[in-house]
Protein backbone atom coordinates (compact mmCIF):
# COMPACT_ATOMS: atom_id res chain seq x y z
CA UNK A 1 0.00 0.00 0.00
CA UNK A 2 1.23 3.70 -0.67
CA UNK A 3 1.67 5.70 2.17
CA UNK A 4 -0.50 8.52 0.75
CA UNK A 5 -3.43 6.63 0.98
CA UNK A 6 -3.07 6.02 5.12
CA UNK A 7 -1.66 9.63 5.17
CA UNK A 8 -5.26 10.59 3.46
CA UNK A 9 -7.06 8.90 5.68
CA UNK A 10 -5.11 10.39 9.27
CA UNK A 11 -5.78 13.98 7.40
CA UNK A 12 -9.60 13.66 6.85
CA UNK A 13 -9.89 12.09 10.47
CA UNK A 14 -7.63 14.92 11.86
CA UNK A 15 -7.19 18.18 9.30
CA UNK A 16 -3.38 19.41 9.43
CA UNK A 17 -4.91 22.47 9.31
CA UNK A 18 -6.45 22.27 13.06
CA UNK A 19 -2.69 21.90 14.14
CA UNK A 20 -1.58 24.86 16.57
CA UNK A 21 1.27 27.28 14.63
CA UNK A 22 4.17 25.81 16.29
CA UNK A 23 3.42 22.42 15.58
CA UNK A 24 5.34 20.18 12.71
CA UNK A 25 2.43 17.61 11.94
CA UNK A 26 2.38 15.94 8.65
CA UNK A 27 4.79 13.77 6.54
CA UNK A 28 8.45 14.04 7.74
CA UNK A 29 10.26 11.41 6.03
CA UNK A 30 9.22 9.54 3.10
CA UNK A 31 7.03 10.25 -0.44
CA UNK A 32 3.49 9.98 -0.78
CA UNK A 33 4.60 6.95 -3.45
CA UNK A 34 6.23 4.84 -1.03
CA UNK A 35 4.80 1.50 -0.63
CA UNK A 36 4.76 0.14 2.82
CA UNK A 37 3.65 -3.51 4.07
CA UNK A 38 2.58 -2.10 7.63
CA UNK A 39 3.18 0.72 10.10
CA UNK A 40 4.71 1.60 13.64
CA UNK A 41 2.68 3.55 15.62
CA UNK A 42 4.23 4.86 18.61
CA UNK A 43 3.64 8.52 21.24
CA UNK A 44 7.55 9.42 20.24
CA UNK A 45 10.01 8.49 17.41
CA UNK A 46 13.27 7.56 18.21
CA UNK A 47 16.47 5.94 17.08
CA UNK A 48 15.13 2.41 18.96
CA UNK A 49 11.64 2.90 17.39
CA UNK A 50 13.44 3.27 14.11
CA UNK A 51 15.26 -0.08 14.97
CA UNK A 52 12.03 -1.77 15.99
CA UNK A 53 10.75 -0.87 12.01
CA UNK A 54 13.95 -2.64 10.94
CA UNK A 55 13.71 -5.14 12.56
CA UNK A 56 9.79 -5.87 11.76
CA UNK A 57 10.43 -4.78 8.47
CA UNK A 58 7.77 -1.97 8.37
CA UNK A 59 8.37 0.95 6.18
CA UNK A 60 6.00 3.66 7.70
CA UNK A 61 6.19 5.20 11.36
CA UNK A 62 3.47 6.99 12.69
CA UNK A 63 4.54 8.77 15.97
CA UNK A 64 2.09 11.69 17.82
CA UNK A 65 4.77 13.42 18.72
CA UNK A 66 7.25 15.20 15.68
CA UNK A 67 10.66 14.21 16.02
CA UNK A 68 11.42 17.86 13.97
CA UNK A 69 9.67 20.79 15.66
CA UNK A 70 11.91 23.25 13.67
CA UNK A 71 14.24 23.68 11.04
CA UNK A 72 18.02 21.20 11.28
CA UNK A 73 20.88 23.05 9.71
CA UNK A 74 23.06 20.06 10.23
CA UNK A 75 22.69 16.33 9.86
CA UNK A 76 25.90 14.87 11.42
CA UNK A 77 24.52 12.66 13.77
CA UNK A 78 25.30 15.28 16.90
CA UNK A 79 22.00 15.13 18.24
CA UNK A 80 19.41 12.60 18.55
CA UNK A 81 16.85 14.02 16.01
CA UNK A 82 19.77 14.32 13.60
CA UNK A 83 20.21 10.27 13.92
CA UNK A 84 16.53 9.67 14.01
CA UNK A 85 16.53 11.52 10.62
CA UNK A 86 19.59 9.78 9.27
CA UNK A 87 18.65 6.44 9.68
CA UNK A 88 15.06 6.77 8.59
CA UNK A 89 16.45 7.71 5.18
CA UNK A 90 19.11 4.87 5.32
CA UNK A 91 16.86 2.42 5.13
CA UNK A 92 13.87 4.23 3.31
CA UNK A 93 11.76 4.35 6.26
CA UNK A 94 8.94 7.11 6.05
CA UNK A 95 8.06 8.88 9.46
CA UNK A 96 4.61 11.09 10.16
CA UNK A 97 3.35 13.34 12.65
CA UNK A 98 0.07 13.77 13.78
CA UNK A 99 -0.29 15.77 17.10
CA UNK A 100 -1.89 18.86 17.86
CA UNK A 101 -4.39 18.20 14.78
CA UNK A 102 -5.54 15.08 16.48
CA UNK A 103 -5.75 16.95 19.93
CA UNK A 104 -7.87 19.35 18.47
CA UNK A 105 -10.54 17.21 17.48
CA UNK A 106 -14.01 16.31 19.57
CA UNK A 107 -13.25 12.74 18.84
CA UNK A 108 -9.11 12.81 19.68
CA UNK A 109 -6.84 11.97 22.11
CA UNK A 110 -8.82 13.93 25.04
CA UNK A 111 -11.84 11.61 23.65
CA UNK A 112 -9.74 8.68 24.41
CA UNK A 113 -9.22 10.24 27.98
CA UNK A 114 -12.65 10.85 28.62
CA UNK A 115 -13.75 7.07 27.66
CA UNK A 116 -11.22 5.35 30.12
CA UNK A 117 -12.21 7.77 32.72
CA UNK A 118 -16.17 7.03 32.41
CA UNK A 119 -17.48 10.09 30.89
CA UNK A 120 -19.32 9.07 27.95
CA UNK A 121 -20.48 12.57 26.39
CA UNK A 122 -18.14 15.63 25.90
CA UNK A 123 -17.36 18.60 24.99
CA UNK A 124 -14.38 20.56 23.53
CA UNK A 125 -13.10 22.82 26.64
CA UNK A 126 -12.09 25.69 24.20
CA UNK A 127 -13.69 25.47 20.89
CA UNK A 128 -11.62 26.86 17.99
CA UNK A 129 -12.70 30.74 16.99
CA UNK A 130 -11.71 31.25 12.79
CA UNK A 131 -12.80 27.94 11.72
CA UNK A 132 -15.75 28.24 9.96
CA UNK A 133 -17.49 30.22 7.14
CA UNK A 134 -20.85 30.08 4.89
CA UNK A 135 -20.64 29.47 1.62
CA UNK A 136 -23.41 30.71 -0.56
CA UNK A 137 -23.80 29.48 -4.22
CA UNK A 138 -26.77 30.80 -7.02
CA UNK A 139 -28.50 27.76 -8.60
CA UNK A 140 -31.02 26.73 -11.27
CA UNK A 141 -33.93 25.67 -9.42
CA UNK A 142 -33.54 22.46 -11.31
CA UNK A 143 -30.04 22.30 -10.38
CA UNK A 144 -30.51 22.18 -6.53
CA UNK A 145 -30.10 18.66 -5.47
CA UNK A 146 -27.30 18.01 -7.23
CA UNK A 147 -25.29 20.68 -6.21
CA UNK A 148 -26.26 20.67 -2.75
CA UNK A 149 -25.23 16.53 -2.57
CA UNK A 150 -21.57 17.58 -4.21
CA UNK A 151 -21.18 20.20 -1.36
CA UNK A 152 -22.56 17.76 1.30
CA UNK A 153 -19.93 15.11 -0.26
CA UNK A 154 -17.23 17.46 -0.07
CA UNK A 155 -17.57 17.90 3.58
CA UNK A 156 -20.08 21.11 3.87
CA UNK A 157 -23.25 21.26 5.85
CA UNK A 158 -21.96 19.86 8.90
CA UNK A 159 -23.22 20.93 12.35
CA UNK A 160 -21.67 19.65 15.16
CA UNK A 161 -23.05 16.36 15.13
CA UNK A 162 -25.93 17.15 12.48
CA UNK A 163 -24.94 16.24 8.68
CA UNK A 164 -25.68 17.77 5.90
CA UNK A 165 -27.35 20.56 7.08
CA UNK A 166 -28.16 23.50 4.56
CA UNK A 167 -30.40 25.88 4.39
CA UNK A 168 -32.28 27.58 0.59
CA UNK A 169 -34.24 30.76 -0.64
CA UNK A 170 -36.14 31.07 -3.49
CA UNK A 171 -35.38 33.70 -5.92
CA UNK A 172 -35.22 35.03 -9.43
CA UNK A 173 -31.41 35.54 -10.88
CA UNK A 174 -30.99 37.85 -14.14
CA UNK A 175 -27.80 38.08 -16.41
CA UNK A 176 -26.91 39.55 -19.77
CA UNK A 177 -24.97 36.89 -22.28
CA UNK A 178 -22.22 38.88 -23.72
CA UNK A 179 -19.88 38.53 -27.18
CA UNK A 180 -17.77 35.59 -26.01
CA UNK A 181 -19.84 34.11 -23.46
CA UNK A 182 -21.31 29.90 -23.80
CA UNK A 183 -24.80 30.78 -21.95
CA UNK A 184 -26.43 27.18 -20.59
CA UNK A 185 -29.70 29.54 -20.90
CA UNK A 186 -30.60 32.78 -23.04
CA UNK A 187 -28.94 34.43 -26.05
CA UNK A 188 -26.23 37.19 -26.40
CA UNK A 189 -27.12 40.38 -25.96
CA UNK A 190 -30.50 40.16 -24.27
CA UNK A 191 -31.36 39.97 -20.21
CA UNK A 192 -32.64 36.85 -19.26
CA UNK A 193 -34.40 36.18 -15.61
CA UNK A 194 -34.18 32.40 -14.13
CA UNK A 195 -36.24 31.18 -11.32
CA UNK A 196 -32.66 30.34 -8.52
CA UNK A 197 -32.20 29.30 -5.26
CA UNK A 198 -29.50 30.82 -3.05
CA UNK A 199 -28.16 27.21 -1.26
CA UNK A 200 -25.89 28.31 2.03
CA UNK A 201 -23.75 25.66 3.69
CA UNK A 202 -21.26 25.99 6.72
CA UNK A 203 -17.78 24.75 5.93
CA UNK A 204 -14.94 24.18 7.88
CA UNK A 205 -11.71 26.14 7.16
CA UNK A 206 -9.94 22.29 5.63
CA UNK A 207 -12.70 21.76 3.40
CA UNK A 208 -13.25 25.36 1.43
CA UNK A 209 -11.07 24.22 -1.58
CA UNK A 210 -12.84 20.74 -2.33
CA UNK A 211 -16.47 22.38 -1.39
CA UNK A 212 -15.84 24.91 -4.26
CA UNK A 213 -14.61 22.59 -6.66
CA UNK A 214 -17.87 20.61 -5.73
CA UNK A 215 -20.14 23.50 -6.48
CA UNK A 216 -18.25 24.05 -9.51
CA UNK A 217 -18.18 21.06 -10.78
CA UNK A 218 -22.26 20.27 -10.79
CA UNK A 219 -23.20 23.88 -11.81
CA UNK A 220 -24.51 23.94 -15.31
CA UNK A 221 -23.85 27.86 -15.62
CA UNK A 222 -20.29 28.66 -17.66
CA UNK A 223 -19.95 31.15 -14.29
CA UNK A 224 -20.82 30.42 -11.08
CA UNK A 225 -22.11 33.18 -8.80
CA UNK A 226 -21.04 32.08 -5.39
CA UNK A 227 -20.00 33.92 -2.03
CA UNK A 228 -17.77 32.89 1.26
CA UNK A 229 -18.42 34.46 4.59
CA UNK A 230 -16.15 34.42 7.73
CA UNK A 231 -18.47 33.70 10.58
CA UNK A 232 -18.00 34.75 14.04
CA UNK A 233 -19.47 30.90 15.27
CA UNK A 234 -16.94 28.36 17.26
CA UNK A 235 -16.68 25.10 15.84
CA UNK A 236 -17.57 22.77 18.46
CA UNK A 237 -15.78 20.02 17.19
CA UNK A 238 -12.82 21.35 16.67
CA UNK A 239 -10.61 22.75 19.97
CA UNK A 240 -8.69 22.44 22.57
CA UNK A 241 -9.37 20.19 25.66
CA UNK A 242 -12.46 18.45 26.57
CA UNK A 243 -15.02 18.23 29.77
CA UNK A 244 -17.93 16.04 30.63
CA UNK A 245 -19.74 14.71 33.88
CA UNK A 246 -19.41 11.37 35.37
CA UNK A 247 -22.59 9.29 34.91
CA UNK A 248 -22.66 9.70 38.72
CA UNK A 249 -20.33 11.83 41.22
CA UNK A 250 -17.46 10.44 43.01
CA UNK A 251 -15.81 10.62 46.41
CA UNK A 252 -12.88 12.57 45.31
CA UNK A 253 -10.42 9.85 47.26
CA UNK A 254 -12.45 7.01 44.74
CA UNK A 255 -11.65 9.38 41.57
CA UNK A 256 -7.73 10.26 42.42
CA UNK A 257 -7.64 6.80 42.77
CA UNK A 258 -9.21 5.82 39.52
CA UNK A 259 -7.14 8.39 37.77
CA UNK A 260 -3.98 6.84 39.62
CA UNK A 261 -5.02 3.23 37.86
CA UNK A 262 -6.49 4.64 34.64
CA UNK A 263 -2.76 6.82 33.19
CA UNK A 264 -0.35 3.87 35.93
CA UNK A 265 1.42 6.58 37.53
CA UNK A 266 1.78 9.21 40.85
CA UNK A 267 -0.39 12.13 40.73
CA UNK A 268 0.55 15.62 41.42
CA UNK A 269 -2.75 17.70 42.81
CA UNK A 270 -3.70 20.48 44.78
CA UNK A 271 -5.88 20.56 47.75
CA UNK A 272 -9.57 18.74 47.27
CA UNK A 273 -12.18 21.94 46.65
CA UNK A 274 -14.94 19.62 46.90
CA UNK A 275 -15.73 15.79 48.82
CA UNK A 276 -17.36 14.45 45.34
CA UNK A 277 -16.49 15.04 41.72
CA UNK A 278 -18.97 14.98 38.89
CA UNK A 279 -17.49 17.66 36.21
CA UNK A 280 -14.22 16.57 34.58
CA UNK A 281 -12.13 18.60 32.34
CA UNK A 282 -9.07 17.46 30.92
CA UNK A 283 -6.03 17.91 28.48
CA UNK A 284 -3.53 15.75 27.07
CA UNK A 285 0.02 16.83 27.43
CA UNK A 286 0.76 20.35 28.29
CA UNK A 287 -2.48 21.78 29.26
CA UNK A 288 -1.85 25.09 32.22
CA UNK A 289 -3.17 27.46 29.12
CA UNK A 290 -6.56 25.82 29.60
CA UNK A 291 -6.89 26.16 33.33
CA UNK A 292 -9.06 29.31 33.26
CA UNK A 293 -11.96 27.48 30.38
CA UNK A 294 -11.84 24.62 33.17
CA UNK A 295 -12.85 26.99 35.80
CA UNK A 296 -15.34 28.72 33.62
CA UNK A 297 -17.03 25.36 32.99
CA UNK A 298 -17.41 24.40 36.86
CA UNK A 299 -15.34 21.48 36.77
CA UNK A 300 -14.32 19.94 40.22
CA UNK A 301 -10.82 18.74 38.24
CA UNK A 302 -8.43 19.74 35.31
CA UNK A 303 -6.53 16.73 34.58
CA UNK A 304 -3.37 17.35 32.68
CA UNK A 305 0.56 17.78 32.80
CA UNK A 306 3.76 19.76 32.55
CA UNK A 307 2.31 21.86 35.87
CA UNK A 308 5.13 24.15 37.32
CA UNK A 309 5.71 24.86 41.09
CA UNK A 310 3.74 28.36 40.51
CA UNK A 311 1.51 27.40 38.55
CA UNK A 312 -0.06 25.39 41.37
CA UNK A 313 -1.30 28.34 43.01
CA UNK A 314 -3.60 29.32 40.09
CA UNK A 315 -5.91 26.57 40.91
CA UNK A 316 -6.64 29.20 43.36
CA UNK A 317 -9.45 27.05 45.83
CA UNK A 318 -11.72 27.16 42.44
CA UNK A 319 -10.96 24.16 41.07
CA UNK A 320 -8.65 21.08 41.67
CA UNK A 321 -5.36 20.53 39.49
CA UNK A 322 -4.26 17.00 38.57
CA UNK A 323 -0.84 16.64 37.14
CA UNK A 324 -0.53 13.01 35.82
CA UNK A 325 2.60 13.36 33.57
CA UNK A 326 3.06 14.54 29.73
CA UNK A 327 4.04 10.56 28.57
CA UNK A 328 1.42 9.61 30.95
CA UNK A 329 -1.51 11.30 29.91
CA UNK A 330 -1.00 10.64 26.15
CA UNK A 331 0.37 7.04 26.35
CA UNK A 332 -3.34 5.81 25.20
CA UNK A 333 -3.01 7.98 21.74
CA UNK A 334 -1.26 4.75 20.29
CA UNK A 335 -4.01 2.41 20.65
CA UNK A 336 -6.15 5.61 19.42
CA UNK A 337 -3.98 5.53 16.10
CA UNK A 338 -3.85 2.28 15.59
CA UNK A 339 -7.25 1.74 16.35
CA UNK A 340 -8.43 3.88 13.64
CA UNK A 341 -6.25 2.44 10.93
CA UNK A 342 -7.03 -1.00 11.74
CA UNK A 343 -10.98 0.60 10.91
CA UNK A 344 -9.80 1.90 7.95
CA UNK A 345 -7.58 -1.04 5.90
CA UNK A 346 -8.81 -4.16 8.14
CA UNK A 347 -6.48 -6.21 6.02
CA UNK A 348 -3.70 -4.11 6.72
CA UNK A 349 -0.33 -4.62 9.38
CA UNK A 350 -0.90 -2.36 11.71
CA UNK A 351 1.79 -2.75 14.80
CA UNK A 352 2.32 -0.97 18.20
CA UNK A 353 5.62 0.02 19.65
CA UNK A 354 7.34 -2.55 22.13
CA UNK A 355 9.41 0.65 22.75
CA UNK A 356 8.85 2.44 26.39
CA UNK A 357 9.58 6.30 24.79
CA UNK A 358 8.94 7.97 27.92
CA UNK A 359 12.11 10.03 29.30
CA UNK A 360 11.37 9.97 32.59
CA UNK A 361 12.11 7.57 35.19
CA UNK A 362 10.57 6.92 38.77
CA UNK A 363 12.42 5.97 41.67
Amino acid sequence: MRIGEIINALEEWAPPVLQESYDNSGLIVGALDWETSGVLVTLDCLESVVDEAIEKKVQFIIAHHPIVFSGLKRFNGRTYVERVIMKAIKHNIAIYAIHTNLDNVLWGVNAKIMSLLGVSNHSVLSPMADTLYKFQVYVPRAARKEVAEAVFAAGGGKVSAYQECSFTTNGKGTFKPTQGTNPVVGEIGIREEVDEVKLEFIVPNFAISAVEHAARTTHPYEEMAYEWLNIANKATDYGAGAYGELPEAMPFDAFLEHVKTTFGTTIRYTKPIADKVRTVAVCGGSGSFLLGTAKAVKADVFITADYKYHQFFDADAAITILDVGHFESEQFTIGLIAEFIEKKFPKFAVLTTEVNTNPIQYY
